[in-house]
């Protein structure tokens, strides 16, 4: 099984290292830890966390791996930001900052990148909190946090001055892009999961009001 999971994160990261898929199961076991106690994700889908959250988180990575500042929102259970993280250890250079307001997620967040030594900070904050403490990111990620237009208004500030977004989203993603026509303008090219036919990321730039 070990081995069937690293091959899964080399399809689309060939040249990850043994050392970064050690951490990444050493993070899986530490959030199967952790979720007997808080609810860090669904139940139902904890029979396949390797695919349905770390894969699914780790495909970011592959958009854009030579960006230097990433922010994630909401990060919760650490999809993607931790996974993210994790990743960014192979690079001297890169940084990622967590924002979580439930501060027990928030605990869990700061034990994780603490183990595996990642270059991550967690914010126990709401995020409109850091609109004016964390500096334009390269990317901005989010997953299951809010609709796509309410995850425009949460990243307004980075989004409208330069920032690129990555945000997941499930089968019902046409009706949220459309929902976002009446108010905003942007750039999108729509990346499909490799995880799931019918979700996608969104990459988003130059995000504008109407």
């Amino acid at each position: 099984m070990t081995a069937e999971k690293e091959k899964t994160i080399q399809k689309i990261l060939p040249h990850v290292s043994r050392e970064t898929v050690e951490d990444l199961f050493a993070f899986e076991t530490l959030f199967r830890k952790w979720s007997k106690a808080i609810n860090l994700a669904s139940p139902s889908t904890l029979d396949h966390l390797w695919e349905r959250h770390i894969i699914d988180s780790a495909q970011l990575y592959s958009f854009a791996s030579e960006k230097k500042r990433w922010l994630d929102l909401g990060s919760g259970g650490g999809f993607p930001g931790v996974i993210l993280a994790i990743l960014m250890k192979e690079s001297s250079d890169q940084r990622i900052d967590l924002v979580e307001s439930n501060s027990k997620k928030a605990a869990f967040l700061r034990t994780a990148v603490g183990q595996v030594s990642a270059p991550a900070t967690v914010h126990a904050v709401r995020i409109d909190a850091v609109w004016d403490k964390i500096t334009t990111p390269d990317i901005v990620t989010a997953r299951a946090l809010a609709s796509l237009k309410g995850l425009f208004e949460l990243a307004e500030p980075w989004l409208t001055t330069g920032t690129t977004a990555l945000f997941q989203k499930g089968r019902d993603y046409r009706r949220e892009i459309d929902e976002t026509r009446d108010g905003w303008t942007f750039d999108l090219i729509e990346h499909k999961s490799v995880v799931d036919k019918d979700s996608v990321v969104l990459q988003i730039s130059n995000l504008r009001r109407l």
